[in-house]
C-alpha cells in the first residue's frame, strides 16, 4: 500500500471536518479499520493517526500532523490486492438515506437513534449464496455518523453487488433494545431485496429466511418509460379491480410465457380493458417471504390436486417496503434485482397504455418481524423502540393482530412512510395506494423513555400509546405533501385492535375508504334480511349518512361486495358456511359472520332452481354495485364467477383456489362475465352515475311497486330509483 506523499505539515483540529472525508480506503476481501490517536505538541496542534490493517496481513499507518493555521489538501491513501477492484472510503453524507449512486460511487446512510457501532457489509451474489460476506467496513462514530445517521460514501464499482448491517448495542428486549451484531440487517431503504430467485422454493439446506441484501444501485440503470405521464383520472370516474399480481395468470390457462409474473399480468391486461375497468389495486407486491408460513398441512397432503405446503400467498407481511416482490419477476435475482423493478415498471407502463391506473395494497401496520420473539430482519435489529410500538416492558403491542404494530407517527417512522410512497410515485409511477389496517396510522407512537420503563408517568404527556388521534401527524403529512396529495389514498379504516373509523377516518378531504358498512348492508337486503331497504338505499347513493357530514363527496366511498378476504361472490351465494378446513387450522379462521346465502341448498351441487336464483342473486349484487354513488370495486375472477369452494381465507393458498381461471371465463356458459361488461359500459355512459355530490330530491325520485311510492317498511325486499 502506498501512502499519501508530500502531506501538509499543520492542520488545525477546527478544520478536520472539510478534510477529513478524504481519509480512509479499503478493497474487497480485506477489512479495514482505523485507528485514531490524538496528542498534543508544544503549538497546540493535533496528529491523526489511522491504521490499515488486514491488508495481506500487514499493517500501514497513515500519519498527518495538523495545525492550527489551515489550508491544505490530503491525498487519499489507496489499498491494492492484485486482481482485484478499488474501492476508496470517505465519509459520506446522512442524506439521502439507503444507497445512493453518485460522483463515481455509492452513498451509504441509515437511521439508528440507540447503535453503539454500525458496520456496512457487502455481499458478491455468489458470497451471499454461501452464507458468507464479501467485505465489512467499519463506521467511526466520529466521523461516520451526524446526529442518528450512520453515512459513509465508498467510491468504485459496484456491479452486482448487495449490502446489508450490522448494528452493535445493548440487546436488553425490556428495555426496549434487540442488538445483535451476529446478523446482518436489510437497510429499510433497500430498493431491491436479494435472497431467493423463484417462488416458493426454499434455500440452502431448506431454509425458508436464508440471508437476504439489498441491491446497491448504479447509475446507468435508466429505464424506458416511453413518455409515461400519469393518467390523473377523477375518483368519481373509477371503478377498480382487486387483483393479485401472482394468481391473475399462475394458472396455465392463462396460456402467458411468464406466468405468475409482473409480465405475465402485464400481457393480460386486455381482459381488463374489454371488463371496463380503468385502475386495478395490485395485493401486496412489496418484498414478503412466501415461505413465512411454510409447513406441511396434512389436510392438504389428503388432496392429491393441491400442493400439501402452506404459503403466505396474500403478503400482507412485509420485508421491505421500497422493494417490489422480487419472484413475481420472470428475471428473478438477475441483475441483483434490477431486472425485476424494470418488471414492475413495465406493468405499470403498460397499464398506462391501456387507460389504467395503477394502486398499490400497502401494509405500514406490521412486518414480517412478529413480536418480540419474532425473527430479526430489519427494522428491529436497527432501532427496535424506534419502529415499533412497545409497552413499557418491552412487548410489542399488537393492534394489527400479526403480532407487532409499526410505530407509524413516530417522527423517524412516519418520515421512512413519506419517503417509501413518494419513491413509488415518482420512480415507479403508480398512481395512487390502498392501507391495509389503516387506522393504527391514527394511533399515538409509543413512547420509549426509562421513566415509563419504571412505571412512573410523564407529566403533561396526555396521549398513552395507541390512542387514537384527531390530527395524526403521518395522515397530516401525507395529506399534505406536495406529491402525496395528489394521487389516490384509500383507507381500510379499522384494525385488529377494535378500533372503527368507517365514516370517521381523519381525511383533509382527501383521503377515501374501503366502505364496510356497504359491504354488509347490501349483502343482508339483498338476501332478504327485514329492516335494510332504508339503509340499502344509502348505500345507494354514496353513504351520505356516513361522509357527508364530515364534507366529504361520495368518490370518498369504496364500495365493495367482495374483497380478497371472504367469500367470492359465487360463494356468497352458494355457502351459509365457511369451508376452511384445507388451511390446516380446523375450520377456526376466517370471519363466522359472512351475512351470506346459499339460496336454499348448501353446496355447489344444487337443484335447477336454485342454480337459477343464485344466478339472478350475483346480477342484483354486481348491478347494485355499478349503480351505487361512490367507486365501485370488483374482485378479481368475481366476473366469470370464480368459486373457493367455501373457503373465506385462502391466506394460505398457491393453488387454484386463487388462481383466475382463464378457461372457466371462457367457456360459452359464461354469461354473466357479460353481463358484468353490459354492466360497467353503462355505468361509464350514463352521466346520473358517479356524481360530484350526493343526489337530492330533485335529481333522484324512490319507487315502490308502484311508481312514487317507495316501501321503506321493514318487510320491504324491493327498492327501485330514477334520476
Amino acid at each position: 500500500m502506498e501512502l499519501a506523499k508530500d502531506v501538509p505539515s499543520l492542520v488545525s483540529p477546527s478544520s478536520f471536518g472539510r478534510w477529513r472525508s478524504k481519509l480512509g480506503v479499503f478493497h474487497k476481501h480485506s477489512r479495514v479499520s482505523a485507528k485514531r490517536e490524538r496528542s498534543r505538541d508544544r503549538v497546540g496542534s493535533s496528529v491523526v493517526v489511522m491504521t490499515m490493517s488486514g491488508i495481506r496481513n500487514r499493517k500501514e499507518s497513515l500519519v498527518i500532523h495538523a495545525s492550527s493555521t489551515g489550508a491544505a489538501e490530503v491525498e487519499t491513501a489507496v489499498a491494492e490486492r492484485p486482481g482485484l477492484a478499488v474501492f476508496k472510503v470517505l465519509a459520506g453524507t446522512p442524506a439521502p438515506l439507503g444507497a445512493t449512486a453518485c460522483n463515481g460511487g455509492v452513498n451509504f446512510a441509515i437511521c439508528s437513534s440507540s447503535a453503539s457501532a454500525v458496520t456496512l457489509c457487502l455481499f458478491t451474489l455468489s458470497d451471499l449464496k454461501a452464507n458468507r460476506v464479501t467485505e465489512q467496513i467499519s463506521l467511526d462514530p466520529l466521523f461516520n455518523k451526524t446526529g442518528d445517521m450512520w453515512h459513509v460514501f465508498v467510491q468504485g464499482e459496484f456491479r452486482d453487488m448487495l449490502y446489508g448491517y450490522k448494528f452493535d448495542g445493548k440487546f436488553s428486549p425490556e428495555e426496549g433494545h434487540s442488538f445483535d451484531y451476529s446478523r446482518i440487517l436489510l437497510d429499510p431503504y433497500a430498493k431491491a431485496v436479494i435472497s431467493r430467485g423463484d417462488y416458493g422454493v426454499l434455500g440452502p439446506g431448506g431454509d425458508c429466511w436464508p440471508q437476504m441484501a439489498g441491491m446497491i444501485p448504479i447509475s446507468d440503470d435508466e429505464f424506458d418509460w416511453e413518455g409515461d405521464l400519469p393518467l390523473n383520472y377523477a375518483q368519481k370516474d373509477l371503478i377498480i379491480y382487486e387483483m393479485h399480481v401472482r394468481g391473475f395468470t399462475r394458472h396455465d390457462s392463462s396460456r402467458t410465457d411468464s406466468p405468475g409474473t409482473y409480465l405475465g399480468a402485464a400481457n393480460k391486461l386486455d381482459h381488463l380493458k374489454e371488463l371496463g375497468v380503468n385502475c386495478i389495486e395490485l395485493m401486496p407486491c412489496q418484498e414478503f417471504n412466501e415461505l413465512e408460513y411454510f409447513s406441511y398441512n396434512s389436510i392438504l397432503g389428503e388432496n392429491n390436486f393441491l400442493p400439501h405446503f402452506r404459503l403466505n400467498f396474500w403478503g400482507y407481511s412485509t420485508v421491505n417496503y421500497f422493494s417490489p416482490m422480487i419472484r413475481y419477476s420472470s428475471a428473478g435475482m438477475n441483475n441483483c434485482g434490477l431486472d425485476a423493478i424494470n418488471e414492475f415498471k413495465t406493468l405499470v407502463r403498460e397499464a398506462h397504455k391501456k387507460g389504467i391506473e395503477v394502486l398499490l395494497d400497502v401494509v405500514f401496520n406490521h412486518t414480517a418481524e412478529g413480536n418480540e420473539n419474532g425473527p430479526i430482519l430489519s427494522f428491529r435489529g436497527i432501532d427496535n423502540s424506534t419502529y415499533y410500538m412497545l409497552a413499557p416492558k418491552g412487548e410489542s403491542y399488537n393492534y394489527s393482530g400479526c403480532g407487532n404494530t409499526f410505530n407509524c407517527n413516530h417522527p423517524t417512522v412516519r418520515q421512512f412512510i413519506v419517503d417509501c410512497l413518494r419513491y413509488w410515485v415518482t420512480e415507479m409511477h403508480v398512481d395512487g395506494f390502498r392501507f391495509d389496517l389503516a387506522s393504527i396510522m391514527t394511533r399515538s407512537s409509543s413512547l420509549w423513555d426509562p421513566v415509563n420503563v419504571y412505571g412512573n408517568p410523564i407529566e403533561g404527556d396526555p396521549f398513552t400509546t395507541g390512542t387514537p388521534l384527531g390530527s395524526p401527524p403521518l395522515i397530516d403529512m401525507m395529506s399534505n405533501d406536495p406529491i402525496l396529495s395528489k394521487v389516490k389514498l384509500i383507507a381500510e379504516a379499522w384494525d385488529a385492535g377494535g378500533l372503527y373509523q368507517v365514516g370517521d377516518f381523519p381525511h383533509w378531504s382527501i383521503w377515501s375508504e374501503w366502505n364496510g358498512q356497504y359491504r354488509d348492508t347490501v349483502r343482508q337486503f339483498i338476501k332478504g334480511t327485514d329492516g335494510f331497504s332504508g339503509a340499502f338505499a344509502q348505500c345507494l347513493c354514496g353513504s351520505p349518512n356516513l361522509y357527508q357530514g364530515g364534507g366529504r363527496k361520495p368518490w370518498h366511498s369504496i364500495n365493495f361486495v367482495c374483497a380478497h378476504d371472504g367469500f367470492t361472490l359465487a360463494d356468497l351465494v352458494t355457502y351459509n358456511n365457511k369451508y376452511n378446513l384445507s388451511n390446516g387450522e380446523d375450520n377456526r379462521d376466517g370471519e363466522n359472520h359472512n351475512l351470506s346465502w346459499n339460496c336454499g341448498e348448501e353446496g355447489e351441487f344444487a337443484s335447477i332452481t336454485v342454480r337459477r336464483l343464485r344466478k339472478r342473486q350475483t346480477r342484483n349484487f354486481f348491478l347494485c354495485l355499478m349503480v351505487s354513488q361512490g367507486v365501485p370495486m370488483i374482485y378479481m375472477g368475481d366476473e366469470y364467477g370464480h368459486t373457493k369452494g367455501g373457503n373465506n381465507n385462502t391466506y394460505c393458498h398457491d393453488n387454484y383456489l386463487n388462481y383466475f381461471r382463464w378457461d372457466r371465463k371462457e367457456e360459452s356458459s359464461s354469461d354473466f362475465y357479460r353481463f358484468c361488461r353490459l354492466m360497467t359500459k353503462f355505468r361509464q355512459e350514463c352521466e346520473s352515475l358517479g356524481l360530484d355530490d350526493f343526489p337530492t330530491a330533485e335529481r333522484l325520485q324512490w319507487h315502490g311497486h308502484q311508481p312514487g311510492m317507495p316501501d321503506w317498511s321493514k318487510t320491504s325486499r324491493f327498492v327501485a330509483f330514477s334520476m
